[in-house]
């Protein structure tokens, strides 16, 4: 592993298990057996590594994300892959997932909160564009988009939440049974 990677890789461990602004350029060097020249080399700052670390993670995601949330006229099947997908992702990638939830509900003037931001928007522009091809077929459901996306986001990160407290499983059932749930709400 070289040292780039192996710095990503210390730094996304000790963002996830203590936050972004408990940890100190000292503790990430330290726990990457590096010194902070060879940090900034790379990086340029606490920030930069920050912001690497989500460019590279979610650009990979809002990828993935784009193609599973293609909508060909079936939502309920729409919704499955995306659920199933996020579920998977986060079983894979447990300690970004866990450091992007926290930046997410972080205060909006931290510099967390700033950096993550265009990710989410560009996230929440999937979902919602998702919403507005569906209703098409579904009458009820216009304009309702930027409601449907928010919903659906904030019940997965609930389903994701509880498997990190080791209160549930993410697997097809639940995620099959969450989607059910949903439906049920943006039917009615």
């Amino acid at each position: 592993m070289d040292n780039r990677t192996a710095i990503i890789n210390c730094t996304l461990e000790l963002f996830a298990a203590h936050g972004y602004e408990a940890v100190g350029v000292q503790e990430i060097v330290k726990a990457a057996g590096i010194t902070k020249p060879t940090l900034y080399h790379y990086f340029g700052s606490k920030q930069g590594l920050l912001e690497v670390i989500l460019k590279e993670k979610f650009e990979q995601f809002n990828k993935s994300i784009e193609k599973v949330a293609d909508y060909n006229g079936d939502l309920p099947l729409a919704l499955y892959r995306l659920v199933s997908f996020y579920f998977n992702y986060v079983i894979q990638n447990p300690k970004f997932y866990r450091m992007s939830l926290s930046m997410i509900f972080s205060p909006p003037e931290s510099d967390t909160y700033k950096a993550i931001m265009p990710f989410l928007q560009k996230l929440n522009g999937m979902l919602e564009e998702l919403f507005k091809l569906a209703s098409l077929d579904h009458g009820n459901m216009k304009g309702r988009h930027t409601a449907y996306a928010a919903t659906l986001l904030g019940m997965i990160h609930t389903y994701i939440q509880l498997w990190f407290y080791g209160v549930i499983e993410l697997n097809e059932e639940v995620a099959f049974k969450s989607v059910h749930q949903f439906m049920h709400g943006i039917y009615s």
